[in-house]
């Protein structure tokens, strides 16, 4: 599975970006998928997943009522929605690829995308 994540960019604090991550393969439907965020100088930390049909997700506290989560099987593609965006939601955004399911750890993930730049400004 190769991913590649797009829609980055420059935000205002408060404001709205929707990230998507296109995944190529036949077994798309197969993986649980799942963002993920590194800030310079901080760790990869896991931001929300959404399992493989899509019932079920999972999310970081720090996001829970300002991000989404949703995939199009038919498309192969996964989707980040970020409302009320806030400077400390500045980061590289990487999406992923997970066989075994739901989960925050990113050594648990199979396939990663190449990551997208989200800046928030104060």
């Amino acid at each position: 599975v190769q991913l590649q994540a797009s829609g980055g960019g420059l935000v205002q604090a408060g404001g709205s970006l929707r990230l998507s991550c296109a995944a190529s393969g036949r077994t798309f439907s197969s993986y649980a998928m799942g963002w993920f965020r590194q800030a310079p100088g901080k760790e990869r930390e896991f931001v929300i997943a959404i399992s493989w049909s899509g019932d079920s997700t999972y999310y970081a506290d720090s996001v829970k009522g300002r991000f989404t989560i949703s995939r199009d099987n038919a498309k192969n593609t996964v989707y980040l929605q970020m409302n009320s965006l806030k400077p400390e939601d500045t980061a590289v955004y990487y999406c992923a690829a997970d066989r075994s399911g739901l989960g925050s750890y990113p050594g648990g993930y199979d396939y990663w995308g190449q990551g997208t730049q989200v800046t928030v400004s104060s």
